[in-house]
């Protein structure tokens, strides 16, 4: 009987992966990370460690991951709020354009991507 897998996440390290792999593991659900061995010199916004479940068990998995995703906030503290679908849950995105931004990635300006809309902003000045 083959297996299928959902993908719950994407995640540009790997030490990110891990942790939510042994909450969910710690919860009784089976969690797999593939391409864990990328590094963020190599990770590009197209190849990022994929933390994968069993699709039979999705819906736990997603319960018990929203308990501990924790979603990007401006300088006071307040939730990131999607201009274009006013969903607060956005995360930090890196494009990674160019050799430079691939091996500096901390030089790359703030921006954040919605996880309902997949609208990419920046953020207010």
């Amino acid at each position: 009987m083959k297996k299928e897998f959902y993908t719950l996440d994407l995640f540009f390290l790997e030490s990110d992966a891990q942790i939510a792999k042994a909450k969910l593991e710690s919860e009784g659900i089976p969690a797999f990370i593939w391409e864990e061995n990328l590094n963020y010199h190599t990770a590009t916004s197209y190849s990022r460690i994929r933390l994968q479940v069993y699709k039979s068990q999705k819906d736990e998995a997603l319960k018990v991951y929203e308990e501990i995703k924790s979603y990007a906030r401006d300088k006071e503290g307040n939730l990131i709020v999607c201009p274009n679908c006013k969903a607060t849950k956005s995360e930090k995105y890196y494009s990674r354009k160019g050799l430079f931004l691939k091996l500096f990635p901390f030089f790359e300006s703030a921006k954040y991507r919605c996880m309902q809309c997949n609208f990419i902003t920046r953020p207010e000045k």
